[in-house]
């Protein structure tokens, strides 16, 4: 968990994904995450975790429905959904964060 602490505590916001390859929402989001990364650039860091691998994580923030984004900035959670979004969205909640 101390290492989720470093990965949250930047000056920049922090977009998590949480998510499965089983999952068709969850896998339909890594080429919006791609656009989402291409626009930002250093502006912001994206993260993609697979709760299959990171069942603890996943368990201490009670992810239950996938895929499910959060926004983190100086350890502290900004704004969280479950389920696909559009890039545009949330380029603008990004920018909205940095």
């Amino acid at each position: 968990m101390s290492k989720f602490g470093q990965l949250i505590n930047t000056e920049v916001p922090v977009l998590l994904n949480f998510f499965t390859e089983w999952n068709e929402d969850s896998v339909g989001m890594h080429e919006v995450l791609r656009d989402v990364a291409a626009a930002l650039g250093d502006n912001a860091k994206i993260i993609k975790i697979n709760v299959d691998k990171n069942q603890e994580l996943s368990d201490a923030l009670r992810i239950k429905g996938l895929p499910t984004l959060i926004i983190y900035k100086n350890s502290e959670m900004k704004w969280r959904q479950s389920g696909t979004q559009d890039p545009n969205s949330l380029i603008a909640l990004l920018k909205q964060y940095a």
